[in-house]
């Protein structure tokens, strides 16, 4: 599949910037993965527009300026150990990948985890394990994690998921009433506890407990 052109790149780029993704770091890894193969169907041509677009299960893949906001905020370093709950398109743990040193990203779809799982093989992205799990339990066998992002809206942030966290960590989460603007705050784990900021209103899908029906 060939990549957008260098017009529409540049201006792709421009609007991240313009949202205020600034980060030179995540810039880089949201210009070298394309959006184009994480959107299907009739919504193909507007893969490079910053705008949420349906996938399959009922699920959205995020507007690029999101994903950009959410990963800045994550502060990834090249040897952090990434949990992603909510694999989606998988185009979230595709950027994740060129800043992490391992990326594990769960999702209760079985059908978009072989979707996803297709695209990281055809980009050889090797640093990413996806499974089909109940993210809100997040992956015990595996912490704790330098880093966890969640890219579903949770009432408050997983009881589960803060005790993954590494002291010194950093999770990102969307935390609000499902069915109204949720907030994306950022959670550090220190010695003494756990410390909170927001970062500015967003919409996601509800966290769900359970896997889904799909095949």
């Amino acid at each position: 599949m060939s990549g957008p052109d260098a017009q529409t790149k540049m201006q792709f780029l421009f609007a991240l910037r313009s949202k205020g993704v600034t980060d030179a770091r995540v810039l880089n890894a949201m210009e070298e993965i394309d959006r184009g193969p994480f959107v299907r169907g009739i919504f193909t041509d507007r893969a490079y527009e910053d705008m949420p677009l349906p996938i399959a299960c009922g699920q959205t893949i995020s507007q690029p300026s999101v994903v950009g906001i959410m990963t800045q905020a994550l502060q990834v370093s090249p040897r952090d150990k990434v949990l992603e709950v909510g694999t989606g398109s998988g185009y979230q743990a595709a950027i994740l990948s060129k800043l992490a040193r391992r990326v594990y990203t769960v999702e209760r779809h079985a059908r978009l985890v072989r979707e996803a799982q297709e695209i990281f093989q055809a980009l050889q992205l090797v640093n990413i394990t996806t499974m089909t799990a109940d993210g809100s339990f997040g992956l015990p066998d595996q912490a704790p994690f330098d880093r966890i992002i969640v890219t579903a809206a949770a009432e408050d942030p997983p009881g589960p998921l803060l005790a993954q966290l590494k002291i010194g960590g950093i999770m990102v989460v969307p935390v609000g009433q499902s069915d109204a603007v949720q907030t994306l705050i950022r959670v550090r784990r220190s010695e003494s506890g756990f410390d909170y900021d927001e970062i500015r209103p967003v919409r996601f899908v509800p966290l769900l407990e359970g896997l889904g029906k799909d095949g």
